[in-house]
């Protein structure tokens, strides 16, 4: 019988989860665009790699609510983004600026894996350099 109730909420719970997307009434579909895309752009401050269209959290659904009310009265997304980046920093951005302290957002990742593809470099050439003198 359990096995069967967990059946049951495990096929329902989609639409659970789809009933609490916000619905909003935009006054013109040119400014839902504008939210859906600032949304998109906007990740969520309490979840690890969600935007605010795809959060579930609290958080998510109060950020989406100042979006529409922002994009409802007319500012623009250029001053959106800003008022986000001001209150929660550039971690809010998915495509954070490029400046002295992104840094190492932008260019960490690259030199990280050229450090670790030259280290296996040197590695496999010091084995087979080791590796020919012992067979002589």
């Amino acid at each position: 019988m359990k096995a069967v109730l967990l059946m049951l909420s495990l096929l329902f719970s989609p639409w659970v989860v789809a009933d609490l997307v916000d619905t909003y009434h935009f006054s013109s579909p040119q400014n839902q665009q504008q939210a859906l895309t600032l949304a998109k752009e906007l990740r969520c401050p309490q979840c690890q790699n969600q935007n605010l269209l795809e959060s579930t959290s609290p958080i998510a659904q109060d950020l989406r609510l100042e979006v529409y009310q922002l994009v409802e009265s007319g500012h623009s997304s250029a001053e959106i983004l800003t008022l986000m980046t001001q209150r929660y920093g550039d971690f809010v951005l998915y495509r954070p600026p490029l400046r002295s302290a992104t840094w190492v957002l932008w260019f960490g990742p690259g030199v990280l894996l050229i450090g670790i593809l030259g280290g296996l470099v040197l590695r496999i050439r010091s084995r087979s350099a080791s590796d020919s003198r012992g067979s002589r």
